[in-house]
């Protein structure tokens, strides 16, 4: 907890440093304004988890299933939201993948650009 709040000093008075810490332009911290915030966490549940079984669980991906018969622009946030603390909570050492399946593809809001990392090769299935 001390650690903490000594590197969250240092980030405020120091933006620059953080920039450095990851080898860009310290110029960066500029641009940047440094804060804690906190994330509220609320229940969520998946459509679906499909679980590797068996001999050789752990070398199958698990999946993460999503129905979709309503457009929300937040689905993959919200998707992606729950993989991570399903992720984190439980630790499974399986790679996964995501399957959002649609009533129509028009409900589809296409992804978040700040997910778009996870669209290049699946983890991600849209159907």
């Amino acid at each position: 907890m001390r650690t903490d709040t000594i590197f969250y000093r240092v980030f405020q008075v120091f933006p620059g440093l953080l920039f450095e810490l990851i080898g860009k332009s310290a110029s960066l911290g500029k641009q940047y304004q440094f804060s804690s915030r906190e994330v509220k966490e609320l229940a969520r549940r998946f459509d679906g988890v499909s679980e590797p079984k068996g001999k050789g669980a752990s070398k199958l991906p698990i999946y993460f299933t999503e129905v979709q018969f309503q457009a929300r622009a937040d689905f993959y946030s919200r998707l992606f939201t729950e993989i991570f603390l399903y992720l984190g909570q439980y630790q499974p050492t399986n790679d996964w993948e995501a399957i959002a399946i649609f009533a129509k593809r028009s409900m589809d809001p296409g992804v978040p650009k700040q997910y778009r990392w996870l669209d290049k090769n699946p983890p991600l299935h849209k159907i």
